[in-house]
């Protein structure tokens, strides 16, 4: 029997992301002249898709299904993404000049979310099949050996970075690759040198584009005071941005947060989705729960995610199965490394990625993929004995 604890907290998350699709859209479907049911019909079916989706998955023997589904999802992915910016535009959205979605019956579907499903289980398979623990080698031979992994992400980099023009996926998933490696046996010392490397690499890659270095710029402008604040007053000085405007999103992010208080203002009683935040019900989820459900709401759903790891890690734990105990660690970091970036950027802490929160935000794509995800170690739970 597959976990039933994970698939009702799965569950739960979805209804409460159908609830405050519905609360926190209200601004926009006025301004487009949507019908007031717009957010919140799609959400519904989307979240019943998913829950189905998550329940199939789970009855479906993981020693035929899990390899063929992943496989499937990492090759067809990567397929698509390479052909996206070939696509003529009736099949593909532009926005800003990159091609993310493909319509699909009035619908349009992001096929980087659900390789980012297939990337973790192609990385679980062949690190099982390849990798092992690191035996004492050198740092040169885990280098050698982890270089084609390497080559390969840096391939995913430039079609997700530079061709789709989303940074944030790969933050993400090189998170996802470097924890993986070390769950799979690579040394420490490899995983800091990586981690030191992979941190020059993002900086480098930051500067070589205008509009990273104004979103640095504006993340930076709200942030100096708190961090400079530690710092002597002749180095704070230098580092201060003093004609920089405070950045529009995260302030009203911050005066959400701030205006729910402990208990918040109450359901659709939330002022700074009326035009302030845009967008509040996808990226700015968390800001929305704030103001209207106060640090009680966004406690109980930090806890509602806390046990959805709990429990995905504690499957991957007591598999005797390599793969999908990387695999179940791959789906976990994923799912916790997405709603620590969202939340650290609506908090001002870290800059905004464009980054949804796994469940919980609006939006087809990223939902059925999580769900797909979530149904692969419902599968993988089945062959566990807790």
């Amino acid at each position: 029997m597959a976990d039933r604890q994970l698939f009702i907290l799965t569950a739960l998350l979805i209804g409460i992301s159908i609830i405050v699709s519905y609360s926190l859209s209200s601004y926009i479907v006025v301004l487009f002249g949507y019908s007031d049911f717009h957010f919140v019909i799609r959400q519904f079916a989307f979240g019943v898709l998913s829950i189905l989706i998550m329940w199939t998955l789970s009855q479906l023997n993981p020693d035929v299904w899990l390899k063929r589904l992943g496989l499937t999802l990492f090759i067809g992915g990567l397929l698509l993404m390479t052909a996206m910016p070939f696509m003529p535009s009736f099949l593909v959205s532009e926005v800003g000049g990159a091609k993310r979605w493909i319509k699909i019956a009035g619908f349009s579907l992001a096929p980087v979310e659900f390789f980012k499903i297939g990337f973790i289980y192609f990385l679980a398979w062949s690190f099982s099949r390849k990798l092992g623990h690191h035996g004492g080698m050198g740092l040169k031979q885990e280098f050698l050996r982890f270089a084609p992994y390497g080559a390969f992400f840096l391939f995913v980099m430039f079609l997700i970075a530079v061709v789709q023009k989303d940074l944030g996926q790969v933050v993400v998933l090189s998170m996802v690759l470097l924890f993986m490696s070390v769950f799979a046996g690579s040394s420490f010392k490899f995983f800091i040198t990586i981690l030191g490397s992979a941190m020059v690499f993002f900086v480098i890659f930051i500067f070589t584009a205008e509009h990273r270095i104004l979103r640095i710029k504006s993340w930076w402008s709200l942030a100096q005071n708190q961090i400079l604040g530690f710092l002597p007053d002749s180095i704070a000085d230098k580092l201060r941005i003093e004609s920089y405007s405070e950045p529009y999103q995260i302030s009203h992010s911050l005066n959400a947060i701030n205006n729910g208080g402990i208990f918040g203002t109450g359901l659709a009683n939330g002022t700074f989705k009326l035009g302030f935040l845009s967008e509040v019900h996808t990226d700015f989820v968390l800001a929305g729960i704030a103001e209207e459900f106060g640090f009680i709401g966004v406690f109980l759903v930090t806890m509602i995610f806390l046990a959805i790891l709990q429990r995905i890690f504690k499957i991957a734990n007591r598999t005797r199965d390599e793969k999908t105990y990387l695999f179940s660690m791959g789906i976990g970091l994923l799912i916790g490394f997405t709603f620590l970036i969202n939340a650290f950027g609506i908090s001002g802490l870290t800059p905004i990625k464009g980054i949804s929160v796994p469940f919980l935000s609006y939006g087809g794509s990223a939902m059925l993929a999580a769900a797909v995800g979530m149904g692969m170690v419902l599968m993988a739970s089945r062959k566990v004995k807790f």
